[in-house]
């Protein structure tokens, strides 16, 4: 193993470093505009795959999370599944195709 494989941190560790960076910059402003600048910045600037990494991280272990961080969540927009997308697109896996023909 190389010395630079040592070092790498994991999507859910950069994920909340990145995070807690926004809301450093917005720990500057009185609460109620971090929150809102925190959560927009997110908003507009992660993708879904990353926000909803992030819930994930939310749902499970938050104690790394900067606490104006967990107070914008409320105002982040919490992306589609896969699943949800996929069917809001009209795509229909293969899986869902065959137990539907086998119920009918």
């Amino acid at each position: 193993m190389s010395h630079d494989e040592d070092h790498i941190a994991s999507t859910a560790e950069k994920l909340v470093r990145m995070a807690n960076q926004i809301a450093t910059f917005f720990h500057s402003k009185p609460r109620e505009e971090g929150i809102a600048g925190v959560a927009d910045h997110i908003n507009k600037f992660w993708e879904p795959r990353m926000r909803r990494q992030f819930f994930e991280l939310l749902d499970g272990d938050s104690e790394d999370l900067d606490e104006l961080v967990i107070a914008a969540s409320a105002k982040i927009r919490r992306p589609q599944t896969s699943e949800q997308a996929d069917k809001s697109l009209g795509y229909v896996r293969p899986a869902e195709a065959e137990g539907a023909s086998t119920q009918k």
